[in-house]
């Protein structure tokens, strides 16, 4: 909004308007937004969920030292979804499609984490959605993206070919173009496409709901995920740095550090309430979209495989749950005293502010990594 009110439409009358044309202006404002947001509405959403009892429902199989976390208000991830949107709607050149197929991914998977936390509340139980329901709903959610990206790739302004770490001139197609000569392979081609985007956007959503289990755990590790997304669009999005890394240029990726930027924002923000001992949850509302945030910007900076490094912590911690209930339903054993991870360094005599500072720190080194690639190829 700002980019077209205050360079295309006022430029004209007041010359340092032109300082609106810059991304990297808009990016650092979109963050100070997102975060001053964060700020400012949290104690009075904090006020709010308690005056109508929105409190965490601790599982009974979980950690008995857990228990005392039961009434925190949760829910909290409101004030996430919040302080992405405004900012990015204030900050971005909104004629870029892939803004708004970024907020499309966060306010769809958003949608489907309020919803399973509005059925806790009202069972009073940390049981919400049915596996079945909730899956059906994120791969709802994830065909939604989907198509928009098809819409995308028809205008000319998406590309199905991706990046792949330390290989130059490794572009794998994701609709492999070739299979298109003939009506026959044609669905099996968008078959390919969207199973891949599912994988992407449900694992990413889901691995983040998964690390949401200690205070201020998934919320730390999405300001490093997020800030690394921020660089990465950055780059794609500059021509020079773009041609000099072999990255895809994709159109609408300088638009996107705004939204990654706000993300990065609202997500330090949040942790200020949300540090040890927190004082509010993010509730699935909040680990849905981010991860679906992060899966959909991946997706369009063509760095799905690279996430996997980015959010390395994240893949882990659901491994760790895979593994465990793999092993226990074919061997009746567990791989771990508790799954998810984080829980089974908490069972073996790790304090909650241990696991959850190495856990960043783990997470840093692999968002770092990550970055390296992009020049060891």
């Amino acid at each position: 909004m700002f980019y077209w009110l205050f360079y295309e439409q006022l430029f004209q009358v007041y010359s340092p308007f032109r300082v609106f044309q810059y991304g990297t202006f808009r990016t650092g404002m979109a963050s100070f937004t997102a975060l001053a947001i964060s700020l400012l509405l949290g104690p009075w959403l904090i006020r709010r969920l308690l005056r109508f009892q929105i409190g965490q429902h601790i599982r009974e199989e979980g950690p008995q030292s857990h228990q005392k976390k039961a009434g925190t208000p949760t829910m909290g991830g409101l004030l996430i979804v919040t302080a992405i949107v405004i900012p990015t709607l204030l900050w971005s050149n909104l004629r870029e499609p892939a803004v708004w197929v970024a907020l499309l991914g966060v306010v769809s998977f958003g949608a489907i984490g309020f919803w399973d936390d509005m059925t806790k509340v009202r069972n009073k139980r940390n049981l919400g959605l049915t596996v079945r329901r909730k899956l059906a709903a994120e791969i709802f959610a994830a065909l939604l993206v989907g198509f928009a990206l098809l819409g995308m790739h028809a205008r000319g302004t998406y590309s199905t070919s991706m990046n792949v770490p330390f290989f130059k001139n490794f572009k794998p197609d994701l609709l492999i173009d070739a299979w298109l000569a003939s009506p026959w392979t044609y669905p099996l081609a968008f078959l390919f496409f969207f199973a891949f985007l599912l994988l992407v956007l449900v694992g990413a959503s889901n691995a983040v709901n998964l690390t949401d289990g200690l205070d201020g755990l998934a919320i730390g590790l999405m300001i490093i995920a997020a800030g690394a997304m921020t660089v990465l669009s950055y780059l794609s999005g500059h021509a020079d740095f773009a041609r000099y890394l072999e990255l895809a240029r994709t159109p609408g990726a300088a638009e996107l550090t705004i939204f990654c930027s706000s993300m990065t924002g609202a997500s330090l923000g949040f942790l200020w309430y949300n540090a040890h001992p927190a004082e509010v949850f993010m509730g699935d509302v909040g680990s849905l979209a981010l991860g679906g945030g992060l899966g959909v910007v991946a997706v369009l900076l063509k760095q799905e495989i690279l996430l996997l490094f980015i959010g390395g912590v994240y893949v882990v911690e659901a491994l760790s749950v895979i593994l465990q209930v793999g092993s226990f339903k074919m061997r009746g054993k567990r791989i771990f005293k508790m799954a998810p991870l984080h829980h089974h360094f908490e069972q073996i005599g790790w304090e909650e502010s241990k696991v959850i500072a190495r856990f960043w720190i783990a997470g840093l080194v692999l968002a770092l990594f990550a970055l390296t690639t992009l020049k060891l190829r």
